[in-house]
């Protein structure tokens, strides 16, 4: 064994999106491509000399082996510990969970979270801080520069460390400490939830069906849902993690888990359907005949929060992200909290949790969590789900139904536009900004708009702004459209239109969402050119 020094050049497009790198599996395994990176952010992070970073990944394709360069690099530059989850893989709420709780100075996870994986599909690195979460845009920026100006990497040459064995092992001076990836974050979760009334639940018939779709909370729902907490054997399905996912893309919605939609609404359906996405951050909640949007989702619980133990002594305030329904915020409202709207990307919480502002967060692109990690946490509000129906023992429609008739119903929906020429796509949104000023008072569809603009976040805890985070589009009444351009996929630009509005008539609560939200959908295409610009009479997926 011995350390080399690589000679490199700057390689284009290595700047992190909103959590972290992604790009196609080809283009990370190019020369030097994965390299360059974890050299920038070594960079970025000031050096990795004498310090203990955890390391784990999703399990998609390329993750063994980026997991082996990733080691190697760190024992030649110095790093005094590696935490490695067994076989490299880690849920990223799992891995937040072991940053804080061993301290660390912080992690590298591999994942391109629910875009799809293989030789031909995604692949994603990214560095979460010392607290647990996503590094902010100031670290960002420093590993961006890094890869500007990098000239060599340092990197060790050995044979591949067998990453099967949990314990201890050495590289180059650099303890590897391997460890059960689930332990740990199965721990935490029974600190939060009232497992035995959960398990009284499952005991008295309940039935649920929890779809890992092939991807790394496979594990971790088998370990708790079904040894732990009694659900009976086959309620996990599609458990074993996959390098592809098993040809699946896996985003919990109800277009890419189809098959668990299918089962939630036919007529022997269980009472309470899941799933999660491919690094365990997002979830997908699924009553028998209903399907929860992931903006009503977060404001149920954190109307609901109480019931679990972790959360009895009431909630410091919530969060969510600006293209988020306003569920929430109704809430907390009624229930007196703070209620914080940041841009998209979840590292935008971070400083409110770490400040203790707020206890619960939500995004519309079903990422929910709570200040017990810096991450969302799919698992974990599949739990809080199941806590809350342990206790108020009724449907998850009821639950539904009384929420809306307390707090009125938000109807909402995001449209999504893949694959858009980037130039396109751009020249949508500058045409847009341009004429925000003149949209005041004007009326499309029937609808008049109240306010116009572009979001700016200000962080109430370090003072930092963001600007340029999505146009809003507010109408009399309460209805609001969302412009955003995505920075999560790999190819072209996806144009995200979130549309909303509300309705506080019991009588028409029940509608199809589509259908209620027509006239803000023909206000939104009218407004922005949606079909002038892309040429696309329709969105490629709605949510």
């Amino acid at each position: 064994m011995q350390r080399i020094s690589v000679q490199t050049t700057p390689i284009e497009g290595q700047k992190p999106g909103t959590s972290g790198l992604r790009k196609k599996t080809h283009v990370f395994m190019g020369p030097h491509f994965l390299e360059n990176f974890i050299q920038s952010i070594w960079i970025g992070i000031g050096g990795v000399e004498g310090k203990t970073l955890v390391l784990g990944g999703d399990g998609r394709y390329f993750n063994d082996r980026a997991a082996q360069v990733i080691l190697r690099m760190a024992a030649a530059s110095g790093a005094r510990k590696m935490i490695v989850g067994r076989n490299a893989l880690l849920s990223t709420p799992a891995a937040s969970n072991l940053i804080r709780l061993r301290g660390t100075d912080g992690g590298i996870i591999m994942s391109a979270s629910h875009n799809p994986g293989g030789p031909d599909e995604d692949f994603g690195v990214k560095f979460n801080m010392p607290n647990g979460g996503p590094a902010p845009e100031e670290v960002t920026d420093r590993i961006f520069a890094a890869t500007g100006t990098l000239t060599a990497y340092d990197i060790a040459e050995t044979q591949d460390i067998d990453l099967s064995r949990i314990g201890t092992t050495d590289l180059a001076g650099m303890e590897i400490e391997i460890v059960d990836p689930v332990a740990d974050y199965a721990a935490l979760m029974e600190t939060l939830f009232d497992f035995d009334a959960i398990r009284a639940l499952l005991a008295s018939g309940f039935r649920l069906r929890f779809d890992s779709m092939h991807a790394v909370t496979g594990p971790y729902a088998t370990a708790i849902l079904q040894e732990n907490l009694g659900a009976p054997a086959g309620s996990v399905v599609n458990a074993e993690p996959l390098p592809d996912f098993g040809g699946g893309h896996p985003d919990p919605n109800p277009i890419w888990a189809k098959e668990l939609m299918d089962v939630m609404f036919a007529d022997d359906a269980p009472d309470f359907g899941a799933a999660s996405d491919g690094d365990g951050d997002r979830n997908m909640i699924v009553g028998r005949g209903i399907y929860v949007t992931p903006s009503d989702s977060v404001a149920v619980l954190a109307a609901n929060a109480h019931l679990a133990p972790g959360y009895s002594d009431g909630l410091k305030g919530v969060a969510r992200s600006m293209p988020t329904s306003r569920a929430l915020d109704r809430v907390a409202e009624a229930k007196g909290l703070d209620c914080y709207e940041t841009p998209t990307g979840w590292k935008f919480f971070g400083n409110l949790l770490d400040a203790g502002r707020v206890s619960i967060c939500g995004e519309e692109s079903a990422g929910t969590g709570s200040d017990h990690v810096r991450e969302k946490d799919g698992l974990w509000a599949v739990l809080l789900w199941l806590n809350i129906l342990a206790v108020k023992r009724q449907s998850v429609a009821e639950i539904m139904n009384e929420h809306w008739r307390e707090f009125g119903r938000n109807y909402y929906s995001r449209h999504d536009y893949e694959g858009v020429d980037a130039d396109k796509a751009n020249a949508l949104v500058d045409e847009l900004r341009v004429k925000l000023a003149d949209l005041p008072g004007k009326d499309f569809a029937g609808l008049t708009v109240e306010t116009a603009d572009e979001f700016a976040y200000d962080d109430p805890v370090d003072g930092s702004r963001a600007d340029k985070q999505g146009i809003r589009i507010g109408f009399e009444g309460g209805a609001r459209i969302v412009f955003r351009l995505s920075g999560t996929g790999t190819v072209g630009a996806t144009l995200r239109v979130y549309l909303e509005d509300v309705e506080s008539d019991p009588s028409r609560m029940h509608r199809d969402a589509q259908e209620a939200l027509a006239d803000v959908i023909a206000a939104a295409d009218t407004i922005a050119g949606i079909t002038r610009h892309t040429g696309r009479t329709a969105p490629d997926v709605k949510t």
